[in-house]
């Protein structure tokens, strides 16, 4: 996918749109499946407390607050139509480098970038289905929405390549469909000044979001016990 500017400038009528049109967000939950926890069983070897561990658990949960964070950031600051939308668009697409780096040390430095590349596309391809829901294009809408979920996909898959043994391929589809479906619900509800519905949905991408940053810590100890 080539790499377009964010769209800035979303406008309060897009909420009809987005709210009227089916997207193809594949439905799921962030919590842990019966295969996700069989893997963590058999990871009992690894040292979840030691000083390395701790630091990277903790690392791994402030990159993904941030990513949350600047999302949200610039759903607020573009629907708002705000001098700052750009900004916080280049900040947002910079935590997805900052992500692909933490995981160049287990996997090398043509993993990390793969994992970026996947990130800041998930990232573009948000700002074209907003983009398209200005415009009342109902067919573009459908687009952006079919490869947001084909990208959350390959996200979830690419994870599960890189440590199949404790990043399930359901669990990772699962989590990363969870992400799609309470992001949209976010940005729906700021559309349409939902504002108690905006504050439920962004509570509940933390709480996923938290969950997991601590599976992919997890694993990466998991597989990588002698690191810690």
């Amino acid at each position: 996918m080539e790499r377009k500017p964010i769209r800035n400038g979303i406008a309060a009528g897009a909420a009809v749109l987005l709210a009227a049109t089916t997207l193809t967000v594949v439905a799921g939950t962030s919590n842990p499946t019966t295969e996700a926890q069989a893997a963590m069983a058999h990871a009992n070897h690894a040292d979840y407390r030691s000083r390395p561990a701790i630091k990277l658990r903790n690392t791994m949960r402030k990159l993904w607050e941030d990513h949350i964070v600047w999302t949200r950031q610039f759903i607020v600051s573009a629907i708002a139509e705000l001098p700052d939308t750009d900004t916080a668009a280049g900040r947002l697409l910079a935590n997805q480098d900052d992500i692909g780096d933490a995981v160049k040390p287990f996997y090398g430095d043509a993993a990390g970038e793969q994992l970026s590349t996947l990130l800041r596309d998930h990232i573009l391809i948000a700002a074209d289905l907003l983009g398209a829901a200005k415009a009342g294009d109902s067919a573009a809408v459908e687009e952006a929405s079919a490869n947001w979920t084909a990208n959350a996909n390959e996200i979830a898959d690419f994870l599960n390549a890189a440590n199949p043994r404790h990043w399930p391929r359901s669990e990772m589809r699962s989590m990363m469909a969870g992400h799609l479906e309470w992001t949209l619900a976010e940005a729906t509800a700021r559309l349409n000044g939902d504002w108690e519905a905006d504050v439920a949905a962004y509570d509940q991408i933390h709480r996923d979001i938290l969950h997991m940053a601590d599976m992919l810590s997890r694993g990466l100890v998991a597989q990588f016990p002698g690191r810690f």
